[in-house]
């Protein structure tokens, strides 16, 4: 189905009233208090300073991650709401405060990513990554998968050249979500068929006991058990394989070997990144002390999966990009 992507011109006071831009040190967030909506656009330090993975061959481990010059040419990363607030309730993550206000809509999506682009003066990008993770858990949202299908290649086209255009998806896997295996079996198809290998799926782990995933969120994500049996009806993935994300503190069950028992790894590999320093996180208990300057409490992690066969990437944020609010769950909108 065609889906018209123009979206109505704000002249520049009205914008004043409607948007206020937070700039951090690799990029801006974007605050709609009007539309409910917020969204951000970042560029990346290079997956050789903030990156460790075997099997990339990125072996240098990661204690500190220093704030560069950031280059937009090279990845340009857009983070957009898929809801405007969030119904889930994760502990660690601040957008439930801002309430529940409904799905975007196709044209809201379209709103974000063309107010990213028209935000900086670039005409090129090796790479651009679009993450459906700022607000909002995607998989409630129908528009997320007519808009990465329909809309969102014509639309980067028609302001950057990119070489790669690469949407991710990034799901706590809700119990309450009826069609959600409806909706991932469509988004591996639009993975593997529309952007040919080049989409990433990531599932939101966290923990290998049950009882510490049910506090964590909630109780509102699906089983361990579930989720596996979830995994073994994903086609084989095109490109890079589908993610099992675990933001992880010091006191993370993470078993290797009942992981092994649970998913494929020749669908999987497994990320591992801290738990942020949100206000969420911070006010209930979560231990983000560790999180910057100390790769330990990685590789307590880390090695155990590697020993085990799994494919390993561990991501270190700076202390810089969460102070600036920018990684996942910190929800500025919650404060307006």
């Amino acid at each position: 189905m065609a889906v018209d992507t123009k979206v109505v011109a704000v002249d520049a006071d009205e914008w004043e009233k409607k948007m206020e831009i937070v700039k951090t040190h690799t990029g801006k967030i974007y605050v709609d208090s009007n539309r409910k909506l917020e969204f951000l656009t970042v560029g990346d330090y290079g997956k050789e300073n903030n990156i460790k993975a075997d099997f990339l061959g990125l072996y240098k481990e990661i204690n500190g991650v220093a704030n560069t010059e950031v280059d937009l040419t090279e990845k340009w990363v857009a983070t957009i709401s898929t809801q405007k607030g969030c119904p889930m309730k994760c502990k660690f993550c601040d957008c439930p405060r801002f309430g529940f206000h409904g799905n975007a809509t196709v044209d809201e999506l379209t709103y974000e990513i063309q107010t990213i682009l028209e935000g900086e003066n670039i005409d090129h990008t090796e790479r651009f990554n679009v993450h459906f993770a700022r607000m909002g858990e995607p998989t409630f949202n129908w528009n997320v998968i007519d808009f990465a299908k329909n809309v969102l290649k014509p639309l980067v086209g028609k302001y950057i050249k990119a070489k790669t255009i690469h949407p991710v998806v990034s799901t706590m896997l809700p119990k309450s979500n009826k069609r959600l295996e409806e909706f991932i079996l469509n988004w591996c198809n639009i993975k593997n068929e529309d952007y040919n290998g080049e989409a990433g799926l990531q599932f939101s782990i966290n923990s290998t006991d049950d009882e510490q995933r049910t506090d964590q969120f909630n109780g509102m994500s699906l089983s361990l058990a579930e989720i596996s049996d979830l995994a073994k009806k994903l086609p084989m993935p095109k490109g890079r394989k589908y993610t099992l994300n675990f933001a992880v503190t010091a006191s993370t069950i993470l078993d290797a070997k009942r992981l092994s028992e649970l998913f494929d790894k020749n669908k999987f590999i497994v990320k591992i990144t801290p738990i942020h320093e949100t206000n969420s996180a911070i006010t209930n208990g979560f231990d983000v002390t560790t999180s910057y300057t100390d790769y330990d409490v990685y590789r307590e992690f880390e090695q155990p999966l590697v020993a085990e066969g799994w494919d390993v990437i561990v991501f270190v944020p700076s202390k810089e990009e969460d102070s600036d609010r920018i990684t996942c769950g910190n929800a500025l909108i919650s404060y307006v």
